[in-house]
């Protein structure tokens, strides 16, 4: 591994264990835990894509007429990367997107994509994000962590949106998830194979190839520069931080539904 991705990882490691041991994960208890966790977390399987598509034009020619890239290895790179993301095979063979895939594994377990829907209906008509966010009353931790990802893509520098997509999103899915899952699958006679399927397929991508895709990309980004390097270190820092309030912010929904009830 590259000495300064070594450096970065060394750097992370307080705020990665802080993410993979959050309160979150013991909080979620049910399905209706579940379905709360999804209702928000569903805002960041979307900026993702969007972070992907950003890079997608920034490090491969998308424009008409073609001429050739820059760093031909990147730009492989990043279409492997959207050709997993934005039209993987779902669970019948079919093309999707991952994002297509949460919102049906949403439909199965029974969460609301009310707000993600009306959300992407204002973005089809050109309504700004931060706008089209506002509007839909969501909770401040979530619309900040979006926010994030949308002023980090203005930023129009790749080596930074590299990094908060590279090392900005979360490292672990807990066994818990698939307990829950399995335990009120048998429970309720009821299957939720779509989110099972999602969370699997996660796995495997990140693992396998997106992650170590991911760090190569932002190897050749950076190159000897080490003011980019200090960039990609901070942008993670920054990404890895909303991450953690975003948590804070579902976790405080899943307790105060807990009360409620």
């Amino acid at each position: 591994m590259n000495t300064s991705i070594e450096s970065i990882e060394l750097a992370l490691k307080p705020l990665r264990a802080e993410l993979n041991s959050h309160k979150l994960y013991s909080n979620l208890a049910s399905v209706k835990d579940i379905k709360t966790f999804m209702e928000q977390h569903v805002f960041a399987v979307w900026d993702f894509m969007s972070l992907l598509k950003a890079l997608q034009n920034h490090l491969t020619n998308t424009s008409v007429p073609w001429i050739p890239v820059k760093h031909p290895s990147t730009a492989r790179f990043i279409n492997e990367i959207v050709l997993g993301e934005e039209s993987d095979i779902n669970e019948l063979g079919e093309p999707n997107s991952h994002f297509e895939m949460y919102l049906d594994a949403m439909h199965q377990i029974g969460a609301s994509t009310t707000n993600i829907e009306k959300f992407i209906i204002q973005i089809e008509k050109g309504i700004s994000v931060s706008e089209a966010m506002t509007a839909l009353n969501l909770p401040k931790a979530t619309r900040d962590f979006v926010d994030f990802s949308f002023k980090i893509i203005a930023t129009n520098a790749s080596h930074k949106i590299a990094s908060a997509f590279t090392f900005g999103r979360e490292d672990v899915i807990p066994d818990m998830f698939f307990q829950i899952i399995k335990q009120s699958e048998q429970n309720n006679k009821a299957s939720y194979s779509k989110l099972t399927y999602y969370l699997e397929r996660h796995i495997e991508l990140d693992g396998d190839e997106h992650g170590p895709l991911s760090l190569k990309m932002v190897e050749e980004l950076c190159g000897n520069d080490q003011t980019k390097w200090n960039d990609v270190l901070e942008t993670a820092k920054d990404a890895l931080k909303y991450r953690i309030a975003l948590w804070d912010g579902i976790s405080t929904l899943i307790l105060s539904n807990t009360v409620l009830a």
